[in-house]
């Protein structure tokens, strides 16, 4: 369990404050990563209800499934998809990059990212049908952190220390393949063979992404796993709202 609540410790606000463990402690716990998000999810879908019992109006409450999403998280990917749009868009070496990636101050293109990514994603979660909001927090929050330990399995670190460093040099096959049974219930149990179908969509999209930051900077960093983590997000609500109205047993049945 110490695992687990490194990786809650790691990935949200809540102050367990764990402090005596070591590195391999934390390496280790990024095989709970969609569990992690798994309870993000779970917190999401009651605010969400107790909303709705409250009689705030859908887009409302649309908007505050997101700001909370936030809030719990501590901006901690937002940071990192900022830092690596600005990095990216400077049109810099891999150096040059990476040293923008460090850089506290965000620029034009990083707040226009920010501002980009929220609003897209409450316009897609405001897209799915009430019946659906619950599997979508709980497929996006999940799914989307399982997306960083695959980041961190297929690629090297880009920097010589930062913050993911301990992650990426314990990652090994086992931590892979139990984040990665644990994704597949979540998806299979939850949604079915649609949820399945998004979890191998997601898996491809982020195959890409992760060999376009290969292509760019020889690796990941913890920005640019934070940048992928939100594109996750927003990409597994999309796929939420356009499978939702896909009939998928009369697309096997042309077949």
């Amino acid at each position: 369990m110490k695992s687990f609540f490194l990786a809650l410790q790691f990935l949200t606000i809540i102050p367990l404050k764990l402090e005596k463990f070591k590195e391999q402690d934390l390496a280790e716990s990024s095989k709970y990563f969609p569990l992690v998000g798994l309870l993000l999810g779970l917190i999401l879908a009651g605010a969400h209800r107790l909303l709705l019992l409250l009689n705030f109006d859908p887009f409302s409450i649309n908007i505050s499934v997101v700001v909370l999403l936030v809030a719990l998280t501590g901006a901690l990917h937002l940071d990192g998809l900022a830092d690596t749009t600005d990095a990216f868009l400077s049109r810099k070496n891999k150096d040059e990059m990476l040293q923008i990636m460090r850089d506290p101050h965000i620029g034009v293109m990083g707040t226009l990212s920010l501002l980009c990514i929220i609003l897209l994603k409450i316009a897609f979660f405001s897209s799915i049908d009430a019946a659906l909001k619950t599997t979508a927090l709980l497929l996006m929050c999940s799914t989307s952190r399982w997306t960083l330990v695959l980041s961190m399995f297929l690629s090297s670190y880009a920097r010589h220390e930062g913050k993911a460093k301990v992650f990426m040099q314990g990652m090994n096959l086992k931590i892979f393949i139990i984040a990665t049974i644990f994704t597949l219930a979540i998806c299979v149990l939850i949604y079915q063979l649609k949820g399945f179908i998004i979890l191998l969509v997601i898996a491809l999209l982020a195959f890409w992404v992760n060999s376009f930051l290969n292509s760019k900077i020889d690796g990941v960093s913890g920005d640019t796993l934070g940048a992928v983590n939100e594109l996750m997000e927003l990409a597994i609500l999309f796929s939420l709202g356009l499978l939702a109205k896909i009939n998928m047993w009369a697309i096997f049945k042309i077949f």
